[in-house]
This record gives structure tokens, C-alpha cells and sequence, in this order.
């Protein structure tokens, strides 16, 4: 993959703003400052791509990253913490309902969990959502460079245990982890 072809394309609110792209669509779900920014990142080898910051609830909007015309990595606003009014969030959840149930080019959700906490409750009632639409979703533990080694493989056996499907360690400063989520989301996308 030509990381100079990794480009930010569009923030969008709702369904109706997305871009008209066919390629084959990666949203990000997960609670705030899980990784999801970092992550596209690390991916895209480009430090300033997506913006991260270390105050929760910053990504507002739906927005959309070409990954060299392979896929698109939609990066959603984090679950589980908003400084927002209640009418705002409800907006927010009734826009992101629409765009993960009608979104077409959608390939397969990708649900962030931060490694140096265990799996919340708000992790399991958005996987009850969307196992409930029986949408396709894979998980993604990040921030597994903060966990000594000789834990990475009891971490990822307690989110098998409680968790369907694929699951993958990520870490935004190993490549290797890179390496092998861009392998992951091309096959996906055969």
C-alpha cells in the first residue's frame, strides 16, 4: 500500500453527507481516547492524519479516510463519553444508527478496546447493538504496547471469552501490528 495515497476526505454528520465512493468501508467503534485516531495513524505511517487528542470526545463528525484506493476507514465519535447536551448525543446516536444500518459499502465494523482496562459496559451494550443487526465486526485491542508482553496473550484470551469473532492486538507505535492489519483489512476486502 502507497502510504502517500492515505488521504483524509470528508467529515460528514449524517448518511446523507457520506461520500459517493465504492470501495469497501472499515467504521471505528469504540469508547473515546480508545485509539481509534492513533490507529489510522499508525496505518497510514502519518502522525498528523487524523487528529488525536488526549481529551475525550473531540471526533464529532463521521470522518473518512481513502487508504490508496483499497478501502475507506470511516472514524466515528467515541462512545461512553460526550460533554455534549442530551439532545446532541441523541442526534449524534439517531445519525450513526442510519449510517451503520444503510451504509452500503459497509465491509465490517471494527470495535476498539483500550488494553489497560477491562471490557466495559458500554463495549458490550454497543456489541449487543450491533450483534442485534447482525452487522459484521471485528475486534481490535489497542494500546498493547503499555502491557508487558507475557500478559498480551491472557488479554486476548479474556476478550475471546467474551467476545465474537476476530480479535487483534494493536499497537500505534509497533509496526508490525500495522503490518498485519493492513494484510487483515485487504483480505476483508476480497
Amino acid at each position: 500500500m502507497n502510504q502517500h495515497n492515505i488521504k483524509f476526505i470528508i467529515s460528514a454528520e449524517k448518511l446523507s453527507q457520506c461520500p459517493d465512493f465504492q470501495l469497501p468501508e472499515f467504521p471505528l467503534l469504540g469508547r473515546s481516547n480508545v485509539g481509534k485516531s492513533s490507529f489510522i495513524n499508525a496505518l497510514a505511517n502519518n502522525k498528523k492524519l487524523a487528529k488525536t487528542s488526549n481529551t475525550p470526545g473531540k471526533t464529532r463528525l463521521i470522518n473518512f479516510f481513502n487508504f490508496s484506493d483499497a478501502f475507506m476507514i470511516a472514524d466515528l465519535p467515541g462512545y461512553g463519553y460526550a460533554k455534549v447536551s442530551k439532545e446532541a448525543q441523541a442526534r449524534w446516536q439517531k445519525y450513526l444508527e442510519e449510517y451503520l444500518l444503510n451504509r452500503k459499502q459497509i465491509k465490517s465494523l471494527i470495535q476498539f478496546i483500550d488494553a489497560r482496562h477491562d471490557i466495559q459496559k458500554n463495549d458490550y451494550q454497543m456489541r449487543e447493538w450491533v450483534e442485534t443487526y447482525n452487522l459484521p465486526i471485528f475486534t481490535v485491542i489497542t494500546k498493547i504496547d503499555y502491557i508487558p508482553k507475557y500478559k498480551h496473550q491472557s488479554i486476548l484470551a479474556h476478550a475471546k471469552k467474551n467476545l465474537q469473532g476476530d480479535i487483534m492486538l494493536f499497537s500505534a507505535v509497533d509496526k508490525q501490528y500495522c503490518n498485519n492489519m493492513i494484510e487483515y483489512l485487504n483480505n476483508l476486502c476480497k
